[in-house]
């Protein structure tokens, strides 16, 4: 029963299904179309190529195995009209895959075909970045993608440090797209296209001459051509007439010229003169046996095409490699139970009417499956290993990148996706860790146009006559920055000068009209300033700018001419000396914990010594006067009392180096009092000012007013906004309690020169910023870099000091002999001593004249005449008798009162006996 069902089965199945055509899991002939340019200079060698390459799959009986692969070939003459036609006749054989087509053009055209009819394109030549789109799932680029020569030519801009490129190429697809990818790959390196100079595809010598002439009156000299075979060598042979090869020049063209020199070298002469110093990309293959093996055959493939004078290029090599990564991918197709069947496509059938027939194309069923097998093909080619990632590009991308000098061009390097620029081969570094590190990139030297070996610049001033606009702030205070005449109207100032000297030391003339900005009653917005820079409405600007962060997104500046933080601008009062600044090294608490332990370690070392050292023995008042001598003569060290006992003597050698520390740090801090000027203000730096709710003042037109709002979070109801030096000092001067402020922030130039003749004011605290000014210039000028290279000549040389000092060097508040004055030790500092000292005289003395005159008339010398003539002896004061007596040693004096006294008695008696 179920057989005789079957035949019914198969029959519903053909007629739902429509008419479809299959053939067995391994036909005989596999049938593959190939579209290109027959006598192009890639086509011409594809040809050959691909003949090649299918008379070797077709003997290799591993490959196949039993099927034969036809490849027919059809000419489109790089039309897209003519290229969809023969795409159209192939889609109404039983056609699996399409080599090709050469052109991109072509390509976007036949895609949404083969989308339609699935049949996979494989091109190796169409290298437009776009036709890796989702749009395109059928499309498969069998080589390089120009985003990958596009990212190549940006690392070589950014190796040379250029910045502005113009690029010249034919306006077709592959050249829109091209050079769109070559935009977004120099913006990845702030790098940018200064001008896309396109060409109409049918454009002639006289449209190349005229698009040259515009190009060379531009700034940039850095020049991308990305065109084709047959408009690339008449644009050369326009700029070499017209100059545009000479020094100063620098020209990259696209891999057609490789392509162009590999095919028919040697060119003619004339030819290669057109081309001298230019660079050019190739795609890279790495070296093998295989390749070298295919090489030496070209010659013997050649020999039977009418013009057989070409040679083998890079695209040859890659179409050889397509035929095969196609065959491998059909046997994988057959591995994996794949059939060749092809079906109407109903919607074609619903096209009524004309007589193109579309109902013959038919949809390719194990199209899908065919697609999927390329697109996982893995195996080493002539072109090296053949694999894709996952968008679609052949892994590892690799140009070499070629110099034309003389008949023919050498190797100056190559680049990487995986290893940027360098000067080894690609393959060799795949074995060794990613680095495409900038500071590994490394090209051997370059003949540049006008033969040289000098890094040309990259651009000029464009000699067109037209002045650079430079705004200027049209400053009301701090005049000697920037300020405009009232009566000639011209600008001058200390930027001006800096400006007009760095210009002066350019290689070249740059003409410029200077424009002041600001209504001359008050210092202009500098943020307005910059960003008329920034949207073009001037050139450049020239003054005090700050160099900050907002502003540097919008605008270059050039190297800083001067260094200008914020600092704190605050009223100060000059600190006096007083007669008892000695003892300001210490606090009263310092003092008297010192006097403490002078007393305790006298007693300690008596406590320690006075039961074996003599000289710490004797009555309790001589004890007590050796405890207060030995503990304070410790100070100078000075103490006479030798110590005997090892804990006295370890007691004591702690506390001298304790008293050796005391006297340095003292002596320390009593010169810096004495000899350094003492400055003080309510506001000692940035973090005391913002935790004050006072007043806070700054310059009219400054960034400090929105630093101080945005990044310290002051109260903008805090701020006070001050327009020139009379204004600082009457604020300053009143005080935040009277309508002042309690002080200034400002850049610290500007104070520097408010300093020169206002003595009551300094800088309280550190700088809290760090900044400068510079030149502002639009987002990546050239000139920019120029002219930050003359303000290091300038800061060299001296130049920038000179200036410096004529502008803003002023007589300082006080003369050089006043400044050493006041560093010298006065007797206001020093009379509270002397008093001490005087005063201890003089109370000694005192006491000494009082113990002295007690003794005087205690053992005064008795009168011998008197004693003599029985008279009763007289002690009477004399004068000179006291200075005698005073004269005398205490120890004789002491000696003859004993000698009076002993004698007294014996007198008495005589006198009573002459009575």
């Amino acid at each position: 029963m179920m057989l005789a069902l079957f035949p019914l089965f198969f029959c519903l199945f053909s007629i739902t299904s429509g008419a479809t055509r299959s053939v067995s899991s391994r036909p005989a002939v596999v049938h593959v179309g190939a579209i290109f340019t027959f006598n192009s200079t890639i086509g011409r060698v594809a040809k050959v190529a691909i003949d090649a390459a299918k008379q070797d799959v077709n003997s290799d009986p591993t490959v196949l195995r039993g099927t034969r692969l036809d490849i027919t070939m059809r000419n489109t003459n790089c039309s897209g009209f003519f290229g969809m036609m023969e795409a159209l006749q192939f889609m109404e054989t039983d056609t699996v895959a399409i080599v090709g087509p050469q052109c991109s053009t072509i390509a976007h055209v036949i895609s949404h075909l083969a989308n339609e009819l699935h049949v996979p394109l494989l091109s190796f030549s169409a290298t437009d970045p776009t036709l890796t789109a989702l749009e395109y799932p059928y499309f498969v680029r069998t080589s390089q993608s120009d985003l990958f020569q596009m990212a190549a030519i940006a690392k070589i801009v950014d190796y040379y440090q250029w910045r502005q490129v113009i690029a010249i190429y034919v306006d077709d697809d592959n050249g829109r797209n091209g050079v769109a990818a070559l935009g977004d790959k120099l913006a990845e390196r702030r790098c940018m296209l200064s001008y896309k100079a396109r060409l109409s595809p049918v454009a002639t010598r006289s449209d190349v001459t005229d698009l040259l002439v515009k190009v060379a009156l531009m700034e940039s000299r850095v020049i991308v051509l990305h065109s084709n075979q047959d408009y690339g060598p008449m644009i050369l042979s326009v700029a070499h007439y017209l100059d545009m090869m000479t020094n100063g020049y620098v020209w990259i063209a696209t891999d057609w010229l490789s392509s162009l020199l590999d095919s028919k070298a040697p060119l003619a002469s004339d030819t290669m003169d057109t081309m001298q110093g230019v660079l050019t990309l190739r795609q890279h293959t790495a070296d093998s046996k295989r390749k070298s093996n295919f090489i030496s055959r070209w010659s013997n493939l050649t020999k039977e095409e009418d013009d057989g004078n070409f040679r083998l290029h890079s695209y040859g090599l890659y179409a050889y490699d397509t035929v095969w990564m196609l065959a491998k991918a059909i046997d994988a197709f057959f591995d994996d139970r794949g059939i060749i069947s092809f079906s109407n496509d109903s919607k074609l059938h619903d096209i009524q009417g004309g007589t193109l027939h579309l109902e013959a194309m038919s949809v390719f069923n194990g199209g899908q499956l065919l697609l999927e097998k390329v697109q996982n093909t893995n195996f080493a080619g002539l072109t090296g290993v053949l694999r894709y990632d996952s968008d679609g590009n052949l892994i590892h991308p690799a140009y070499d990148i070629i110099n034309v000098i003389g008949t023919g061009s050498r190797t100056i390097g190559y680049w990487s996706n995986y290893s940027g620029l360098s000067i080894v081969p690609p393959e060799t570094l795949y074995s060794k860790p990613a680095n495409a590190s900038p500071a590994n990139d490394l090209l051997y030297s370059v003949i540049w146009p006008g033969e040289t070996t000098t890094k040309p610049r990259g651009w000029v001033f464009p000699n067109n006559g037209k002045e650079l606009k430079i705004v200027v702030p049209n400053r009301v205070s701090y005049q000697e920055f920037v300020s405009k005449s009232p009566h000639t109207g011209i600008v001058k100032g200390y930027c001006i000068d800096v400006f007009t000297a760095a210009v002066n030391l350019l290689p070249y003339a740059v003409p410029f009209k200077l424009i002041p900005f600001g209504n001359g009653h008050a210092n202009p917005s500098y943020g307005e300033l910059v960003n008329m820079v920034a949207t073009g409405v001037f050139d450049a600007a020239v003054g005090d700018i700050a160099i900050v962060t907002n502003r540097t997104k919008i605008v270059d500046f050039t190297q800083p001419y001067i260094e200008s933080g914020l600092v704190i601008l605050a009223p100060i009062r000059k600190y006096k000396s007083s007669a008892w600044a000695f003892l300001q090294p210490f606090t009263l608490e310092m003092w008297c914990v010192t006097g403490f332990f002078f007393m305790v370690i006298g007693s300690v070392v008596w406590i320690l010594e006075h039961r074996m050292n003599d000289e710490f023995r004797g009555p309790p008042r001589q004890q007590v006067a050796t405890v207060f001598w030995f503990s304070f003569s410790t100070l100078f060290f000075a103490h006479r009392e030798n110590t005997v006992s090892t804990l006295g003597r370890g007691v004591l050698i702690i506390w001298l180096f304790v008293v050796l520390i005391i006297q340095s740090s003292y002596t320390a801090s009593l010169t810096s009092i004495l000899t350094v000027q003492q400055l003080s203000s309510p506001i000692k730096g940035i973090d005391s000012l913002i935790a004050s709710d006072e007043h806070i003042g700054f310059q009219v037109g400054s960034f400090a007013e929105n630093y101080m709002v945005e990044e310290l979070s002051i109260p903008r109801s805090r701020l006070k906004a001050l327009g020139s030096r009379e204004e600082y000092a009457k604020a300053l001067e009143l005080g935040p309690d009277n309508g002042g402020v309690a002080a200034i922030v400002d850049e610290r130039a500007y104070v520097e020169l408010f300093l020169s003749t206002n003595c009551n004011f300094a800088i309280v605290g550190s700088e809290f910023t760090k900044s400068g000014w510079g030149f502002v210039f639009p987002r990546d000028s050239p000139l920019a870099v120029d002219m930050s290279t003359a303000i290091l000549t300038l800061s060299e040389n001296g130049d920038l000091q000179r200036i410096h000092d004529k502008w803003l060097t002023r007589a300082a508040c006080i003369s050089e002999t006043d400044e050493i004055d006041s560093q010298r030790l006065q007797l206001s500092s020093f009379w509270g001593l002397f008093l001490i000292c005087g005063t201890s005289c003089f109370l000694a003395l005192l006491i000494y004249l009082i113990l002295v005159l007690r003794q005087y008339i205690k053992h005064a010398p008795v009168d011998k005449h008197d004693s003599s003539s029985g008279q009763t002896p007289r002690s009477g004061f004399s004068l000179q008798k006291f200075f005698s007596f005073a004269s005398g040693k205490e120890e004789d004096v002491r000696s003859r009162s004993k000698q009076g006294e002993m004698q007294k008695p014996t007198i008495n008696a005589t006198v009573d006996v002459e009575t």
